[in-house]
Order: C-alpha cells, then sequence, then structure tokens
C-alpha cells in the first residue's frame, strides 16, 4: 500500500475515531485490501456542491468524520462572513440510509459553533428545504441525500441565503475553509443543543400554500378533479408531501405505488431509485395500465426530479424524457399566462446549456427572454437573484428531470411540478387531447427536437484519469466532421471560448468557467461532452432536429432522426 495511504489509515486506527470505526478498518485491513485502498487514497471532495460518496469508513466516504469536518469547515466560512450577527441556518434530509444520522451530524456541529438550528423532524423533500431558507430568513441551509444515487452512496448539498445551491464566490470559499480541517479534533461535536429547533407542520402548511398559488386554471381541475394520476414516491420523500399538494390542487383520484410508497434507503424494488430510469417507474407503469390512468409521475429520493409517463394516440404507454416534460412544462405556463391575461413584459424563462434548443424557439416566437446557463439549477438561482429587480421569473428547467416554477424557491422542484404536469393533463383532456398530441403539435409548431444521453462510468482511481484524457482530446484534436456533416463551431465552457472552426472566427462565452464542450455541425446538431461533477461519470447529450410538416408525418421523422442520433453515436465510438 502507498506510503501516503497507510499514513491516513494509521492516523484513524489511533485517532479519537469510535471503536466501531477502527474495528472496520482492522477488518478491510484482513480481508479487503482493495477496498481500503478505495476508501483512504483520497479525502473526499468538498465539491462546489458539497459531499457526495459511498458510505463507510475512511476519508474517501461519507461517514460521520467526513460529515463533521465539513461542517465545521462550512460553520467557519458563515461566521466569517456573518461576523458577530446571529446566523440562522435549515438542515433537512431524505430517506437514505443514515440521512438523518448525518443531519443530526451536522445540526449538532452547527450548533455548536454557536449557530441557530432549524431541523426538520423527520424527512422532506429538497425543494422545501429550499423554500423555508427563505421562510425562515435563514444565511445557509443543508441538506442530507445523494439524490438519485444508488443506495451506496450518501450526500450533502449546502445551500446559501437565496435558497440556492453555492455558486461563486462562496463555493470556492466553503471548499477552501473545509481542506483547512485537518483533524477531526477541530470539529466541534456538541454543546449546543439548546441551539436546536425541530421543525416541521407549520413549514409544511406554508409550501402547501405556496405550491397552490402557482396553479393557473384551478378552474379546469375542479371540472376535470378526477383525472386519473398514479403517482410513485420510489420509497423516497415525496409521500410526504406530493399526495397533500394534489389534493389541495383539487386532484380526487389519485393511486399511490403501493409496492414503492414507504420511505426505504434500500430501494427494494429497484436498482436506481431515479425516475430517469424506465425499470425504476416500471411497477408504477404497470398500474397505470391497470387502471387505465391519464398519467403517471414518479420522484427520485429527496423529490427534486419528475419523470412522467403518458399514453400515446394508439394508446400505448410512453416514458417522456426530461427534455420533453420541461418543453410541455414551459409552453404551458407561457400560453396559459397569455390567455389568462397575466403575463408581463418582462416575463423569463431559463434553461441549461444541454437542455433542448426547443425551449428557445418557444420563447422566441412568444417574445420572451430565454436565458441559458450552466447545469445545475444554482446557476438559475444565481440568475433570478441578478435578474429579480427588473425581469420576471416564470420557469427554469432541465434536462435532468428538473423543473422550478416560480421563484419563491430556488432549487429544482419535484412536488410543485407533480402538481403542474397533473394540471397540464386536466387542461388538455378539457380539451379532448391528451399531453403527446400537445407534445406533437409544438413538434409542427415549432420544429421536431429529438434528444438523447449517453453516460459512460470510470471507477476507481484511474477513472477520473481516463475521463480528462477524453475531454483534452476532444479540446485539442476536434473532430471536422460528425456522422457526415462539418463541425462547425466549437464552444470551450472551460476556456470560456467559442470557434467558428470553418472561419477561424473566435469570441468569448460570457459564462463562469465549466468543464463542457459542445459541437454544432452543419445540420443543426448539437453534441455536448461534460463530465459529472458528482459522479465517475462522462455525459454525451446529443440533439438533432428538423421540421414536422404535419402530425402524420411524426412516426417517418421521429425514426429518421433516431437514425441520425444513431450515426453520431456510432461515428465517434461512443458504444
Amino acid at each position: 500500500m502507498d506510503a501516503a495511504i497507510q499514513g491516513k489509515v494509521s492516523a484513524w486506527l489511533t485517532g479519537n475515531f469510535d471503536q466501531a470505526t477502527k474495528e472496520e478498518i482492522k477488518k478491510l485491513q484482513a480481508d479487503s485490501p482493495q477496498e481500503l485502498t478505495e476508501s483512504f487514497y483520497r479525502s473526499l471532495e468538498f465539491g462546489t456542491g458539497g459531499l457526495r460518496g459511498i458510505m463507510g469508513v475512511g476519508t474517501n466516504r461519507m461517514n460521520k468524520y467526513t460529515v463533521g469536518m465539513a461542517t465545521q469547515g462550512f460553520a467557519n466560512y458563515l461566521k466569517k462572513t456573518y461576523p458577530g450577527g446571529v446566523i440562522r441556518i435549515a438542515i433537512a434530509h431524505d430517506s437514505r440510509n443514515n440521512s438523518r444520522f448525518f443531519a443530526e451530524i451536522t445540526a449538532n456541529v452547527m450548533a455548536a459553533n454557536g449557530i441557530k438550528v432549524f431541523l426538520f423532524e423527520a424527512l422532506r423533500p429538497t425543494p422545501e428545504l429550499s423554500y423555508s431558507i427563505r421562510h425562515l430568513g435563514c444565511q445557509a441551509g443543508v441538506v442530507c441525500t445523494a439524490s438519485h444515487n444508488p443506495k451506496e452512496y450518501n450526500g450533502y448539498k449546502a445551500y446559501w441565503s437565496d435558497g440556492g445551491q453555492l455558486v461563486p464566490p462562496h463555493d470556492k470559499n466553503v471548499i477552501q475553509e473545509v481542506e483547512k480541517i485537518a483533524s477531526v479534533d477541530e470539529v466541534q461535536w456538541e454543546g449546543g443543543e439548546a441551539n436546536i429547533t425541530l421543525i416541521g407542520k407549520e413549514l409544511d402548511e406554508a409550501y402547501i400554500k405556496m405550491v397552490k398559488s402557482l396553479s393557473v386554471y384551478p378552474e379546469v381541475i375542479a371540472k376535470q378533479h378526477d383525472l386519473k394520476i398514479v403517482y410513485t414516491p420510489i420509497h423516497g420523500t415525496g409521500i410526504t408531501l406530493v399526495p397533500e399538494v394534489l389534493k389541495t390542487f383539487g386532484f380526487t383520484n389519485v393511486t399511490i405505488v403501493k409496492e414503492q410508497a414507504v420511505p426505504d434507503g434500500n430501494f427494494p424494488t429497484v436498482v436506481y431509485p431515479n425516475p430517469e430510469e424506465s425499470e425504476a417507474m416500471s411497477i408504477g407503469l404497470k398500474k397505470a395500465k391497470e387502471i387505465d390512468a391519464d398519467i403517471l409521475l414518479g420522484t427520485d429520493p429527496d423529490a427534486d426530479r419528475v419523470g412522467i409517463a403518458i399514453k400515446d394516440k394508439q394508446g400505448n404507454w410512453v416514458l417522456m424524457n426530461g427534455n420533453q416534460t420541461a418543453v410541455l412544462a414551459f409552453n404551458y405556463l407561457i400560453e396559459a399566462r397569455k390567455a389568462k391575461g397575466i403575463a408581463q413584459a418582462n416575463d423569463m424563462v431559463v434553461k441549461t446549456i444541454v437542455t433542448t434548443d426547443m425551449i428557445d424557439n418557444i420563447a422566441a416566437q412568444n417574445k420572451i427572454k430565454c436565458y441559458n446557463v450552466l447545469t445545475g439549477f444554482k446557476w438559475i438561482a444565481e440568475l433570478i437573484k441578478e435578474k429579480e429587480a427588473s425581469e420576471n421569473y416564470v420557469i427554469g428547467g432541465e434536462e435532468s428531470y428538473g423543473l422550478m416554477i416560480g421563484s419563491q424557491l430556488r432549487d429544482k422542484d419535484a412536488v410543485s411540478a407533480v402538481a403542474f404536469l397533473c394540471e397540464m393533463a386536466a387542461y388538455e383532456k378539457e380539451k379532448g387531447y391528451t399531453l403527446y398530441d400537445k407534445l406533437i403539435d409544438l413538434y409542427v409548431k415549432y420544429g421536431f427536437f429529438k434528444e438523447h444521453l449517453i453516460s459512460i462510468t470510470k471507477k476507481g482511481m484511474n477513472g477520473q484519469k481516463e475521463i480528462a484524457e477524453m475531454m483534452e482530446t476532444y479540446r485539442s484534436n476536434p473532430p471536422k466532421t460528425i456522422n457526415g456533416s462539418p463541425v462547425v463551431q466549437l464552444l470551450d465552457y472551460e476556456l470560456r471560448k467559442g470557434k467558428n472552426l470553418q472561419t477561424g472566427e473566435a469570441w468569448e462565452i460570457t459564462l463562469p468557467k465549466s468543464n463542457v464542450l459542445q459541437f454544432i455541425l452543419a445540420d443543426g446538431s448539437k453534441i455536448s461532452a461534460r463530465p459529472s461533477g458528482t459522479e465517475p461519470k462522462i455525459k454525451f447529450y446529443f440533439s438533432v432536429n428538423t421540421k414536422l410538416a404535419t402530425a402524420a408525418d411524426f412516426d417517418k421523422v421521429h425514426n429518421e432522426l433516431n437514425a441520425r442520433i444513431d450515426g453520431i453515436i456510432k461515428d465517434m465510438q461512443l458504444k
């Protein structure tokens, strides 16, 4: 074993760590030296979003000590930023194994540092945490979750006073403070119990009231209250609020998927508790078919992502991807606000650079500003903060199943999204239509955009290196053509430079630095390459488009666009 790794192991075996931790390390020494190496070869990185990792002993794992040290660093930064004043923080957690334990560790360390803590009494959705920060006038927030990762993982998302996750300069500054904590002996573990206040029902009521205020067509819901809805929380926190929000909106015919209704960090019915995965939605789909439902909806463990399924023209169930769901939601709000006379001249919508450009077309034709930001809702939150004095935020979204309606919280919110998607389905049903019919009409009106995502996982110590090498090759030697179409533009968000590869013209990209590359092809296709910030993955996003003359041509054109995506993937040797 490498001497540096051995030094870390020895420090844990001789330092102020509990006996159970030391016994587990000895067990790994005896039985699983490779796993021991993986557990200690680096320190779990406190990235710009916080912590995320596999649970277990060691510096590279989520455990009491890595969470405690991260929290001490965050507390130190809060005390430096707000000297002399009362600092308030809201803390929540999801249904994962150890989430409550990590939330209580976080609360205890913050409280021991003299910070006023508002700790949710039990599991709650992440969006409610974002809302609570603003509602309670907090300077910060933490939610213990690993979102949609497999059951072995847990994490820690850090928030600032606006209810959004950390952005510059706070993200880097917090990281610096966390990195200064060299030992568990520097952590103030206890002594501030009087600073902790448990919260729950009163916040739920305020949040639900806020979500209800977002409804545009309550009178349509009153007529279509018996819309057949099937909902699955996939063993997560959605069960605490989604059924109540649907009831408050006025829906009376909601079926909860029983097999996935109980919060459970082992996620016993799925491999990945992620509504992006068809397997996670399969039990709900079975129930939807069984009762001939109108719509199926599923949320991930911390209820910030939503997936939906609807019926096509033949009555077959189709799982929508995040881009399709976003197109429907953005268009609905733009159209509905106009029809109701509540649209404002300064309305704006926001999406991320890897989300379908069909939304840009919809916004442009409706004379509404559409801003593009880096991946992650923290950038949407940052833009709202920047523009709120002069522009009116309506909706934001990203392709990875995230929507944020209204600006009263600042993170993606599957709870309000579920209610809104059901309102949209009710609105179409009132006209004798479905959301699927509506989507095809939008393709005819604004262009048929088809997207696809591939994630390539590179595990272990060499994984990050391999991903970095892939990006460097694309950056230094971009392809001249992809699938027979010339590459006309290379957008490098790390270097913040755009370049026309045919004319040599270059320009500055004004967004913050991010390790993303985009290739724009002559035929209008767009390919984005982006390493994940939270997992050992590199993601490739493909977007192709063409005109759709009539709804009758849908199947034919859909097959043509699929073939174009397949050709791009094959040419880039990604399969």
